[in-house]
This record gives C-alpha cells, structure tokens and sequence, in this order.
C-alpha cells in the first residue's frame, strides 16, 4: 500500500448482517452461497400471470417482528423493515453499545433503487378504485427511499450524517463507498450502511418485461434461470433483500477492541455517459470504476486477486463486464477468480451491492470464494475463471465488488485484508 495513503483514516468492517433468499443471517446466506445452493423459486408474492418470467428470490418466511416491535414494523414498508432487521445484526455482530457512543458521530448511509414500491402500487390501486382519501394515512412515510435510512437512524437514535443513495443497481455499493469517504473525512467514526429492496410487484416485473430484460422460465426449473456469463443468459431474475455493514475508523475499531473482518481500503464511482440501460461493449466505465477503486486503496491492479462481479445474467452486461475486467488486468484476468452471486439469489437492484459486499468481505476473511452456478455452456466473449467447480480456496489480499446501474451508474468496492 501507498505510504501517503497509509497515513490517512482507514476504515475497517466490523459488523455484518443479511437478509437474503438464502437465508435470514449471514451464516445461513454465507454457507449456502458457498455450497452452491439457489434461492430463486416461483413467484408467489404476486401474480405473474401475462409475464413471461414467473421467478424471484423471495426472501421466504418473513416476519418483521422477530426484529422490531409489531408497531415500528407497521410504520415501515418491506424495504426498510428488511435494512433495520439487516443493520440490527451487524450492529450485535459488531459489538457496539451506542450508550457508550457519541450518537452525532455516527452516520447512517443506505442504497435503495425504488423505495416503497408494493406501498406505491397499493396505493395507486387504492386512489383509482376506491378514492384518494382511503389510502394508508402512513403512505408517504412508508414509502419514500429514504426512509431505510431515516428508520435505521430512529431505532437507534443515531443523530449523525444521514444520506440515501438511489443510483439504481450500483446503490448500494455506493452507499458503502460513500460511507468510508464520511469516516475519512473526519465526520463520523462509525456508519451504518448497506443496501434494500423490495420491489417485487406487477408493476415492476412488467416495466422490466417490456424491456425483455427478465429471465424467462427455464424449462420448469426456477434454480437455473439465472445464468451469469452463460452462452444461453437471457436476462435477470428480480430478487429482494438487504445487506447491512457497520465500518469504523481504524482507531475507534481498536480503541473499544472491535473484531475487524477487512479494510474498506478504496472505492470508484464513474459513470459511462454513453446509453440509459446499455453499458458500452468495452465496458469502458466500468473499467475505470474499477481502477480507481484500486488506486484509491494505494495498491496496483497486480495485487487484486478475487473480482465478486456484477453479472447480473444480460447479454450486454455481462460481456461488457468481462472486457472491463480483461482492461484493468491484461493477460492477467484469466489467473483472476471471479464469481457471481447473482446465480444463486437473483437481481437485488438496490441491496444487491448490500448482499454481495457481505459475501465479498466473508471471502477476504475466510479465504474462501464462492461459486458462479449454471454456467454450463461457455460463451466466447466471457472466458474468464468464474469459479464453476463449486467453493474455492484462495488466498485474498486484495478484493473488487463491482455493481453497475441504469444510467450507467458504475461502482466498485476495494476489500482488502486487515494487516495491522
């Protein structure tokens, strides 16, 4: 690492919580994602009839009130309630006592893609059909997409920087990125954050139909549809969820004798400015996303050693995503493991870089690297190592997570391993 940069607030991850398709903590996510096992099912949370793809990965058996209090879960839509069970467990994971803590210093930063989006869609449902004045009284509190964030910050009374970030897919590795900068800068010395979704409705599945960019059923087997870098992909399937973190500076960590899991050692935020859904055939944005994520963290390319990818199971962005890799690797990418989560639990949009980052952050602790499931039929333009022999152990010091969204909106995380 960079002696200059060696000298700045280093920020350090010690508190996880998840939950997922795979599972309601980061246990359960971590060790079915690396057995291999999918969490995308039929959709049974509303009707697809008249859609060409019947799949999601639901997070099944849901009951808020194993969290919070039935009241507090009333007042919260889907998405928050999930990133307020989420941070809960990083905040225990982590150990902090926010009696012990000064409240104004610490920030609360979340992703999220749509906010409220069932509320939303009930409510329009409820104004044309039965009146405006019949909606839910709490409608506008429920279902704006800060409001993961402000209920975080009102269950814990944590007064400090409080932001949202809503840049579609890439939101919540953002917002993680945006958090390290707020410890670096002096303002907080703790932060929540993560990414949230739930945005599964017929409104939603069908703004994304039309767009054919949902996975269609696959030959009655939900648990191949989604199919990252595969010759056969044809499109995402949606899932819903949330990935909590709790960072620290580096000396608060040590000072109350926190377990530290990694350093948040860089972040790279760029955008492609090129198409509003499309990425560019280089993946040109992503590239330089990457790249700067790295140099931010004061390491070289050379010194990355597992990618956790965006692959999201398009045609366009998959392939995009491999040639920004091979830009920022050379003839080195294809000693590079790379594995997508997105094959097991699906597309997160907002909390997929919340759920994933926990993953990537489990892989530089353990030394163990997930696989990507489904990739059965080797597509010319993604011939990478995408880790298809199931888990793997690999030695990391330095890993990417990439997440990329609409817009052209690209970010990247650099995870490195905690060295004292």
């Amino acid at each position: 690492m960079n002696s200059t940069l060696r000298s700045r607030t280093r920020v350090v991850v010690t508190g996880l919580g998840a939950i997922t398709p795979l599972g309601h903590s980061v246990d359960e996510f971590w060790t079915n994602l690396l057995a291999g096992k999918s969490g995308i099912t039929y959709l049974t949370m509303i009707d697809p009839e008249g859609f060409p793809g019947h799949l999601c990965g639901e997070v099944k058996g849901w009951d808020p009130t194993k969290y919070m209090e039935r009241k507090a879960s009333r007042r919260m839509a889907r998405f928050a309630q999930f990133m307020v069970a989420s941070a809960g467990q990083a905040i225990a994971d982590a150990g902090l006592d926010f009696d012990q803590e000064d409240r104004d210093r610490v920030g609360v930063i979340i992703g999220n893609g749509g906010g409220g989006y069932p509320d939303i869609e009930e409510g329009a449902y409820t104004l044309f059909n039965r009146g405006g004045m019949k909606i839910d009284p709490l409608y506008m509190a429920k279902t704006l997409g800060n409001m993961a964030a402000a209920q975080v910050s009102l269950t814990w009374g944590l007064r400090g920087y409080n932001g949202t970030i809503v840049t579609a897919c890439a939101a919540g590795t953002q917002a993680i990125g945006e958090a390290a900068m707020l410890i670096r800068s002096g303002r907080a010395e703790v932060a929540i954050t993560g990414g949230c979704e739930a945005a599964v409705t017929r409104l939603g599945l069908a703004g994304f139909c039309v767009m054919r960019a949902i996975a269609p059923n696959w030959n009655d087997d939900p648990e191949r549809a989604s199919r990252p870098f595969d010759a056969l992909r044809a499109g995402f399937v949606p899932c819903e969820g949330a990935g909590a973190l709790v960072l620290e500076s580096e000396e608060h960590a040590k000072a109350r004798g926190a377990r530290i899991y990694a350093e948040l050692a860089g972040f790279g935020c760029t955008c492609d400015a090129y198409h509003v859904v499309a990425p560019p055939d280089n993946g040109e944005g992503a590239a330089r996303a990457m790249a700067e994520a790295v140099r931010d963290a004061g390491f070289s390319p050379d010194d990355v050693d597992y990618i956790n990818a965006h692959a999201t199971s398009t045609e366009l962005g998959d392939a995009a995503e491999t040639a920004a890799i091979k830009s920022l690797l050379g003839e080195r990418a294809y000693q590079v493991p790379v594995s997508a989560p997105k094959s097991m639990i699906g597309h997160g949009l907002g909390a997929s870089g919340g759920m994933e980052t926990v993953a990537t952050v489990k892989a530089v602790e353990t030394g163990m690297v997930h696989p990507t499931i489904n990739l059965e039929n080797p597509d010319p333009a993604c011939d990478l190592d995408y880790v298809t022999d199931g888990a793997r152990k690999v030695d990391i010091r330095l890993a990417l997570k990439n997440s990329f969204g609409f817009g052209g909106q690209n970010s990247c995380l650099a995870i490195a391993r905690y060295e004292p």
